[in-house]
């Protein structure tokens, strides 16, 4: 077991934090940095033990991740009231459903589940799937504080972890949003970049939510004609469908293992590191990121390298399912 553990006080850890905000960090913030997301891999790895088990037996996708150190940065600066040492998704575990019901079920049974973690949000604080969020982002997110069962892990108590549930559905729109946000610089999910992208989507979700699943996204006013007729002339202006059509899917063979660093260049291309020790791997995950400044470096850990590949699509250039579902739900 990896056994890294904060060394640092939450105050000093929050300080840090707001250094990088401030652009005014020393060598000795980003070190408390690297630790405090670092000391969040015990507690992934307890959680994701639990989920498996949950999802044993059902057409479940569980994978986890470590917060990249540069999607970490981003937040502190885009959200200024953020607390480094309250951020609750640097680790984050993401659980995909064949559908809505096996979803609910299996939420409802974890929520129930006896263990001592402490889930710091309401039932509904973070719905988007009864509440949709502005822009068609659709999941719930629940947030828990860990706390050692036995009493031998009470270095970890009080760190902070996502789970994110999914389904098929909801994932291949998000996928989709996060690959052409790294192709195209405009992010949808953070209201960044064209307008008629940001609309193209929210559009999409509505589409997709009322066609497969029967419900309703953000766009909920609009009729299903007006739906599809504005998505056409969206993609003719700006060809969202075709931009991810085109994009060329790795078919490169993942290893053999369970620790996978995913690391995609400027120019697109993806290079998998496997391997079968955590520390390993996470020693390799800083390297990389110290080194390759310019490079898209996650560290991602899964059952089996399908479910990694499925759970991280976004990775592997891989959005058909969105554009088959898009187009044949346009129809």
């Amino acid at each position: 077991m990896f056994t890294i553990y904060p060394t640092f006080s939450k105050k000093r850890v929050s300080r840090a934090g707001n250094a990088i905000r401030e652009k005014n960090e020393t060598p000795e913030d980003v070190d408390v940095i690297e630790n405090w997301r670092a000391s969040h891999n015990y507690v992934l790895n307890t959680f994701q033990a639990t989920l498996r088990r949950h999802a044993r037996g059902k057409n479940i996708t569980v994978a986890q991740r470590l917060k990249r150190r540069s999607t970490l940065y981003d937040k502190l600066i885009r959200q200024p009231e953020m607390q480094l040492a309250r951020m609750h998704d640097i680790a984050g575990c993401r659980l995909i459903f064949e559908n809505f019901s096996l979803l609910e079920e299996t939420r409802k049974q974890i929520l129930n589940s006896r263990f001592r973690h402490r889930l710091k949000n309401a039932v509904d604080d973070y719905d988007y799937i009864k509440n949709p969020k502005h822009n068609g982002y659709r999941g719930i997110h629940d947030v828990y504080e860990y706390e050692s069962f036995t009493g031998t892990a009470n270095q970890w108590n009080g760190l902070l972890i996502e789970l994110q549930y999914r389904t098929k559905i909801q994932h291949a729109w998000a996928t989709a949003v996060e690959i052409v946000g790294s192709v195209t610089g405009n992010e949808a999910k953070f209201d960044r970049g064209n307008p008629d992208n940001q609309r193209f989507f929210a559009l999409a979700s509505e589409l997709l939510a009322r066609h497969y699943e029967g419900l309703n996204s953000c766009q909920s006013n609009e009729s299903e004609k007006t739906l599809k007729a504005e998505l056409k002339t969206l993609e003719d202006k700006i060809g969202i469908l075709r931009v991810l059509e085109g994009i060329h899917v790795s078919v490169e063979r993942l290893k053999d293992a369970r620790n996978l660093i995913l690391r995609v260049t400027p120019s697109g291309s993806l290079t998998v590191y496997g391997f079968s020790k955590t520390r390993t791997a996470l020693e390799k995950y800083f390297e990389l990121e110290e080194r390759e400044g310019e490079d898209d470096i996650v560290f991602v850990r899964g059952d089996t390298n399908e479910g990694i590949r499925s759970a991280f699509r976004n990775y592997f250039s891989d959005a058909r399912d969105f554009t088959s579902l898009l187009r044949s739900a346009m129809r």
